[in-house]
């Protein structure tokens, strides 16, 4: 009677074990197809009012990072961010300024290089100029010390004490700027670049694969060996 019971529990074990490894070995193929999916970026080259994509009041949505935005105002101070790595890894020294806009909020934009700072004298204070560029949120990390005229990260919050009114969370890296209608030339810092979504290598998740469905076979085969003994 023992033995009866046994032979099927085994058999169930067997199964519901092959199945696992099999279901495990399926979801690494997804796993690696998703990755080869989450490679073919499309950017959306389309060009948003600051307003449609955050707001001075909160974070920058997860959704509007890295999308293209632009505003207007005039530039009320200017900083220098030493030490800062663009999207190729490159490191230089950032010119940011604070940009206000005519409601009253302000934003910091990347305009391009420090050396580079007075390539554009005919953007005064008082001047509108519409920035282009793209959103990123705020660093987290200090790059250089916190002195007088300049900021150790890209971060709104190290102002906040001397500006009064509303501030952005993130920044714009600029692309362009245009005065009165006439485009400011200077050359721009490079965004970092979209990544995959899914970690991991492509032939990593493959070889899982093998591995699942490998151990399927052999608790499959594992009876049968027994039999034969």
């Amino acid at each position: 009677m023992r033995a009866t019971i046994k032979k099927p529990l085994q058999a169930i074990t067997v199964l519901v074990l092959a199945a696992i490894f099999i279901a495990l070995g399926i979801w690494q193929l997804q796993r690696a197809q998703e990755l080869q999916d989450s490679k073919e970026v499309v950017a959306d080259t389309t060009i948003y009012p600051l307003a449609q994509m955050t707001s001075a009041t909160g974070s920058v949505p997860p959704e509007s990072i890295l999308k293209f935005v632009t505003t207007t105002g005039h530039y009320i101070a200017t900083y220098k961010a030493p030490n800062q790595k663009d999207g190729s890894g490159v490191l230089a020294d950032w010119e940011v300024a604070l940009l206000e806009e005519e409601g009253g909020a302000a934003i910091l934009v990347v305009r391009g290089l420090w050396e580079e700072r007075l390539s554009g004298p005919e953007i005064a204070m008082a001047k509108n100029v519409t920035v282009t560029g793209t959103l990123l949120p705020k660093q987290n990390e200090d790059r250089a010390e916190n002195i007088d005229g300049q900021i150790p990260r890209v971060d709104s919050s190290l102002l906040v004490t001397s500006y009064s009114g509303q501030l952005y969370d993130g920044f714009i890296l600029a692309t362009g700027e245009e005065l009165s209608g006439q485009p400011i030339e200077r050359s721009r810092i490079s965004a970092p670049e979209l990544t995959a979504g899914v970690p991991g290598y492509y032939w990593q998740h493959i070889s899982y694969v093998v591995v699942w469905w490998f151990m399927a076979a052999l608790v499959l085969w594992a009876p049968f060996y027994r039999r034969r003994d």
